[in-house]
């Protein structure tokens, strides 16, 4: 199965009839009696149809079928399409299409791009200032077992094995037979989960994905990084660079979802804890096996007392601090106990960094670079909370927890009030020193549970949180009543509060609404002269058709820009988009490229939507190139 020479897509091909020939043995011999001959009578007349543009033999063969043939057939078919697309998936991964398909032919080509228009330092400043951020989302959820994602994977490795042996020793090989035995586990296998899956469930399928593939991806596209920077004579990043960060929804996000409950939240953000304890200690491990090395410079060999392994004299404890808080969150987790205070950033990157430069300094470079150098962009990338996780609610819900406290306070229905008297005692509210939330007050039950969102909040780490996004916002008084809520709560007013801008209406009235919200200047200073928006895409779809609906975003953001510059703010738009057209899925090339001028300038965020993670970034080489 060595590929072809002359045709780039020879080799895909033959992975595909190769594939689909195992499948037909599979269903052949498997299958019920006259399956085969039924897939293999309607795979051909199908073909036969489109080329004579004429269905009706077509339909004459399905119409022949019972219930249950027509299911097993449409298993046929689905199992096929599944193979075709795993062979299609490892034809871009495979050696051979590295020179189209790879991270460094992207980064080469935006390079020669950038070259043409602008000055050679100009690319330094490019990558200095290059962030983007990728937001996990559960919803459209992934449907496919993780049990034949695990066995598709397992038939990408044996594609990859399989194309270094000549056609005759990949026919008597073991991964021939590995896939004739992995094809027929996944036709005997269900394909759904019988259940639907809870929110913890969903993290934890999410904290698998960055285990699996993230956790190495991150690095090795910074190491492509480092690459063309040596090749375009720049300098090299530092071990600090993070241009990725990886934030999440899940668990997060309760708009329309009551299941998402502020205990949920509480444990999702525990459990990432827990995952990136696991995966910091395991790098540590391997570290501490490693670095045996006694040449240390002057100020490690002080810090460390002299000890003959400086390196490992520093990692040890690091290690053993990162296995306690890993244990103490798992007892928490198990006995719904009081969870230990989270570790800070500089607990692990300290040590780290002092190898580094320990390293560098006695002219190991090449030991500085290596493991270390990968462990320390994961750290920065990743830190102690794996992942930062967004808060999403809908703002009726917010409206009614600030009418049932007006109403505790004999103000009367703050649902009542026009926009201009919402605005002016939410502002009034937010420069009042007074505690808001009177003794004894007792919320309906819908409420509360916003409040104990709003206290979750106040207990976390603001470095594990990402933004409150505000779904369905539509006017300036549902990014305040946010602000009163964060305040009420014991909360920071800084935290990023995002309104998300998903009908057309709302697309059109977006910059209105953030002009009102900017030409306060006590707002300005609470977030700090920057403020994020949300583009919502699938509704504005269905409101309007896809291209009236990317009309009016592409208007919208243009319109952000030019309030925001008016008002010197910077803008952070939070793309809310992926998988299908009708969600605003697109190759991301082609969606940036799309993008209003300026609109790119503060970063790129945008959500990784469910069952496009697993197609997008379930690989490491995959995720290194996408």
């Amino acid at each position: 199965m060595t590929p072809s020479s002359t045709s780039n897509t020879a080799q895909l091909r033959q992975n595909v009839r190769h594939l689909g020939e195992i499948l037909g043995q599979v269903i052949q011999s498997q299958g019920d009696a006259g399956l085969f001959e039924a897939v293999e009578a309607i795979r051909l007349q199908s073909k036969q149809s489109r080329d004579d543009d004429d269905q009706e033999a077509l339909r004459a063969l399905l119409t022949q079928l019972n219930e249950k043939q027509i299911l097993d057939v449409a298993r046929a078919f689905s199992h096929f399409l599944n193979l075709a697309n795993i062979a299609e998936q490892h034809h871009t991964l495979a050696d051979y299409s590295q020179s189209l398909f790879s991270a460094t032919a992207s980064l080469e080509s935006a390079f020669q791009q950038l070259l043409k228009d602008h000055e050679h330092n100009c690319l330094n400043t490019v990558l200095k200032n290059l962030s983007i951020d990728l937001v996990l989302t559960a919803h459209p959820t992934e449907i496919t077992r993780r049990t034949l994602i695990h066995k598709h994977g397992e038939i990408n490795d044996c594609l990859t094995r399989l194309e270094i042996l000549n056609d005759k020793a990949a026919a008597s090989s073991k991964d021939h037979s590995r896939l004739k035995e992995l094809i027929s586990q996944i036709w005997h296998t269900e394909e759904f989960r019988s259940d639907r899956p809870k929110p913890i469930d969903e993290a934890r399928w999410a904290f698998a994905v960055i285990e699996n593939s993230l956790w190495d991806a991150v690095p090795q596209f910074l190491r492509v990084v480092d690459d063309i920077c040596e090749r375009y004579a720049l300098p090299i990043p530092p071990p600090n660079w993070s241009p990725i960060r990886i934030s999440s929804w899940i668990g997060g996000d309760r708009d329309g979802n009551p299941n998402v409950t502020a205990k949920v939240t509480r444990e999702v953000l525990l459990l990432a804890q827990w995952q990136a304890c696991t995966l910091l200690e395991n790098d540590i491990v391997t570290l501490y096996e490693e670095l045996s090395v006694t040449t240390a410079s002057t100020a490690l060999e002080e810090a460390t007392e002299g000890a003959l392994e400086p390196y490992r004299f520093l990692l040890k404890p690091l290690r053993d601090r990162l296995q306690g808080q890993r244990l103490n969150i798992e007892k928490a987790l198990n006995d719904q106990s009081l969870a230990p205070a989270p570790l800070t950033l500089s607990e692990i990157v300290d040590p780290l960094e002092a190898c580094y430069e320990s390293l560098q300094a006695v002219n190991l470079d090449v030991l500085a670079r290596g493991y270390l150098l990968d462990t320390l962009r994961r750290v920065h990338c990743f830190g102690p909370y794996l992942i930062q996780l967004d808060i999403r609610q809908e703002s009726a819900r917010h409206t009614q927890a600030i009418a049932e406290l007006t109403e505790a306070l004999a103000l009367g229905d703050y649902r009542d009030w026009n926009e201009g008297q919402r605005c002016d005692w939410l502002r009034g509210e937010l420069d009042n020193p007074r505690p808001l939330i009177p003794a004894g007050w007792k919320p309906t039950p819908e409420t509360q549970e916003v409040i104990d969102t709003f206290l979750v909040i106040a207990e976390t780490p603001q470095s594990a949180l990402g933004s409150y996004v505000i779904s369905m916002a539509a006017e300036a008084s549902d990014v305040l009543a946010v602000q009163v809520l964060l305040k009420a709560t014991g909360c920071t007013t800084n935290m990023l509060v995002a309104p998300l801008f998903e009908t057309l209406d709302d697309l059109e009235s977006a910059p209105r609404v953030v002009e009102e919200l900017l030409s306060d200047n006590a707002y300005r200073d609470r977030c700090d002269h920057q403020i994020m928006v949300m583009i919502g895409y699938s509704d504005s779809a269905k409101d309007a058709g896809m291209l009236a609906a990317g009309w009016a975003q592409y208007r919208a953001q243009e319109s952000l820009l030019s309030v925001c510059k008016k008002f010197a703010v910077k803008l952070q738009l939070f793309h809310g988009r992926g998988g299908s057209i009708g969600r605003g899925g697109a190759p991301a090339h082609d969606a940036l490229l799309s993008q209003p001028p300026g609109s790119l300038e503060n970063g790129l965020r945008v959500t990784e939507q469910g069952e496009m993670i697993r197609t997008k970034l379930g690989l490491t080489p995959l995720a290194v190139i996408l």
